[in-house]
Order: structure tokens, then sequence, then C-alpha cells
């Protein structure tokens, strides 16, 4: 009964974890702006350390099951 929210909680940061990457590479490959007004460096760090969290988190949740 307990695993439902952490099914539910883990594939929900996964996917955002997977989104978030896989948004921030195709911006990269593109040489398309991460963030306005952030230098491109400092962009694609945060947002690159926000997917691997939010996916680490998901994983996580998953292995509570």
């Amino acid at each position: 009964m307990e695993s439902g929210p952490a099914i539910f909680a883990g594939t929900a940061f996964a996917l955002f974890g997977a989104a978030l990457l896989l948004w921030t590479g195709v911006r990269v490959m593109h040489r398309a702006p991460v963030a306005q007004g952030v230098s491109p460096a400092t962009a694609i760090a945060l947002t690159t350390l926000s997917g691997v969290v939010s996916l680490a988190l998901g994983l996580w949740c998953f292995g509570r099951v």
C-alpha cells in the first residue's frame, strides 16, 4: 500500500530529470540559449545538475519500493 506514492514520485522525478537533461542537450547542440540573462556555462551547469539530481531522486524512490 505504501509503494504507490513511491512509484508516483519516482516516475515524476525520473521523467522530469530525463526531460530536463534531454531539453538541455538539444538546446546546447543547437547553440541556443538555455536561460536568458545568465552566462551559458552557468545555465548549462545548473540545468544539468538539476536534471541529474532529479533523476537520482527518482531512482532512489524506485529503490524504496
